[in-house]
């Protein structure tokens, strides 16, 4: 579109973001990698992760174009990065209604973009219809682009676009991708660059798991992904775009789509905000010195499950993760001096050793080694396991799932996935999975809730996960799971059949104590329709000490619980089992006696609460 010369004074105006007052606390003084994980941190706690079929409605809100001929009270008109000419009239536009799925030609339709594709990260939730990259773009020259990374052509050109984007064999010097690229036109070089460099810092954690190859194959090396968590991609990429990033700086546009996304999605692209981390981030000289080696590598506590490592850092200044390798083989990555081990098999004998790693990927010689064998047995479970799910109506969709395995979990491994029936075929396939993150102390849960629910007892800001792709859209007749690296965990339902679990809430018993990969409705408690009290609340990591000033007694208990000290203030009186399940509620309970009744309680093991404080209990 013809670009239109909008007042200075309105474009200066505009031009500022609206980050919310104390979003980065914490970056001051950070640069480097210290600094992308801080930001990694910052941008992914708690987004509200919307279906990919909510996108065109999304885009309304954040891809219209108001900066070419449109103006600011554009309504309607998209703006499409590969096909839109800055200086003239576009052969072609879009409205959110115009998404098809192919096209022949330029001009039919437009689809939804990942800048990154979705073959990397197996089309898996949040990626999947994260707004910061995936965007709207015509149909044709997405199906051209393929997987084909961004970058510089050179003169073998295969295809040129109405606004003289191209496709082009890889003019990037030391790049070991030597095919297809396909390059945007200058206007949008840096946007897109940017938006590569925040999927970098907001799926860190998950980049060295994603799919990428380092065959140097031009049929299969498509990813300029290095498998490293911290830099991301392969140096030659990397000052692509950082050359990209300089040369095309932050627009209003950028600045009004960070806004508007943040808006919906709930967090924010850093390097539109503070273009400045780009340099402070990637610009680096890593030396050529081997890092030394970490020390005393221990175990400090071993389960039948689990170990926990602990070592010495290396001495040298450079480091920046450790390697974990069991029996000489890489199972864990850390930025830090100790690692849970975990999905160990009981009764074995393990030998670990671990390694630095500094700016430059060089790594030092072994620690020493250290030999572990696990416990028979212990009294954790084996792993996470479901305690409640919420199958309501419309989109009131929640699974609570628990850590009680004795040791501080990472989620990165994790997803929940739902079991589709395919009509045509008479087949059963998997939807999207939802793939969790950041960790998990031992005896805490959270909950992953559908961000349209209308609970009446659960809101948005309860949840510590919010999707509404398809691990939070299933209905009773699915079946569902929790998988550590795609095995089954713990299951909702059974495979390959039609369940009959619909808008139903089903409560873990509190005497059930390991997951089950083998659903058993035997192990569930049954409640009604939109059913979802004390969902995410007192379990048993919510135990708060009790204060000195009640006591109650006996413990265990047979028919009733009695009360010692300044027990008439107490305003409110709930007996709880351990997944949350409210058993008995009372108000004001020792106004005129001091003891609750506990005889219709089953044997188990409950908490007390009052007011604020709860007292463990055990019922015979």
């Amino acid at each position: 579109m013809k670009k239109l010369l909008f007042p200075i004074i309105l474009i200066s105006s505009l031009i500022s973001a609206q980050v919310p007052a104390g979003y980065y606390d914490g970056t001051t003084g950070l640069s480097g990698y210290a600094l992308k994980t801080k930001l990694h941190d910052i941008i992914s706690e708690k987004n509200v992760n919307w279906n990919y079929g909510d996108l065109p409605n999304l885009y309304s809100q954040t891809d219209l174009d108001k900066y070419y001929d449109h103006g600011p009270d554009n309504t309607t008109i998209l703006l499409d990065v590969y096909s839109e000419i800055p200086t003239g009239a576009d052969v072609y536009e879009y409205t959110s209604a115009n998404l098809i799925s192919t096209s022949g030609a330029e001009g039919l339709g437009y689809n939804r973009e990942h800048a990154v594709p979705q073959s990397t990260f197996n089309s898996d939730y949040p990626m999947y219809s994260d707004l910061h990259f995936v965007i709207p773009t015509d149909a044709r020259i997405n199906q051209l682009r393929n997987n084909y990374p961004y970058g510089v052509g050179n003169s073998t050109v295969h295809y040129t676009f109405t606004n003289s984007s191209k496709i082009a064999n890889s003019a990037i010097p030391n790049y070991v991708y030597n095919n297809r690229v396909y390059e945007p036109i200058n206007e949008f070089k840096g946007d897109i660059a940017r938006m590569l460099l925040y999927f970098a810092v907001r799926y860190e954690d998950k980049l060295p798991s994603f799919n990428y190859s380092t065959n140097i194959n031009p049929a299969i090396d498509r990813s300029p992904l290095d498998g490293t968590a911290e830099r991301a991609f392969d140096p030659a990429y990397i000052s692509m775009l950082l050359q990209w990033h300089a040369q095309d700086p932050v627009s209003q546009r950028e600045i009004d789509r960070n806004n508007a996304i943040y808006t919906t999605q709930k967090n924010r692209n850093p390097f539109i905000d503070n273009p400045q981390w780009v340099n402070a981030i990637w610009v680096q000289t890593p030396d050529s010195i081997v890092p030394q080696a970490p020390l005393n590598l221990n175990s400090t506590q071993t389960g039948a499950y689990y170990t926990n490592l602990v070592w010495s850092p290396s001495t040298s200044s450079d480091v920046i993760g450790y390697n974990i390798y069991q029996n000489g083989t890489l199972v864990t990555t850390t930025k830090s001096t100790s690692a849970v081990i975990d999905h160990l098999l009981p009764s074995t004998s393990y030998s670990f050793t671990v390694k630095a790693y500094d700016q430059g990927y060089l790594q030092s010689a072994d620690s020493n080694t250290v030999t572990v064998t696990t416990l028979a047995t212990d009294t954790n479970s084996k792993d996470l396991f479901v305690i409640k799910y919420i199958e309501g109506t419309g989109n009131n969709k929640a699974l609570e799932i628990i850590n009680r395995t004795g040791h501080e979990v990472d989620l990165n491994n994790y997803s929940v996935r739902v079991q589709y029936y395919n009509s045509s075929s008479n087949s059963y396939y998997y939807g999207n999975s939802f793939e969790l993150e950041g960790k998990i102390p031992n005896n805490e849960n959270f909950v992953v809730l559908n961000p349209k629910a209308a609970l009446s007892c659960y809101t948005n800001n309860d949840a510590r996960f919010l999707t509404a792709g398809d691990a939070m859209t299933f209905s009773g007749t699915q079946y569902v799971e929790l998988a550590y690296k795609s095995a089954t965990v713990d299951a909702i339902g059974s495979k390959f059949v039609s369940n009959s679990y619909g808008d139903v809430s089903l409560y873990r018993k509190n005497t059930v104590t390991q997951p089950n990969a083998t659903f058993t409705i035997g192990e569930w408690d049954s409640y009604g329709v939109n059913y979802c009290q004390n969902l995410g609340t007192l379990s048993a990591s919510d135990v708060i000490l009790a204060g000195n000033d009640i006591k109650i007694y006996p413990n265990p208990a047979y028919d009733n619980i009695f009360v010692s000290g300044k027990a008439e203030n107490v305003k409110s009186a709930q007996i709880l089992d351990f997944s949350g399940k409210l058993m008995y509620s009372e108000q004001n309970p020792f106004k005129n006696k001091k003891n609750i009744s506990v005889q219709d309680l089953s044997a188990g093991v409950y908490l007390l609460k009052l007011d604020d404080k709860a007292y463990q209990f055990i019922k015979k």
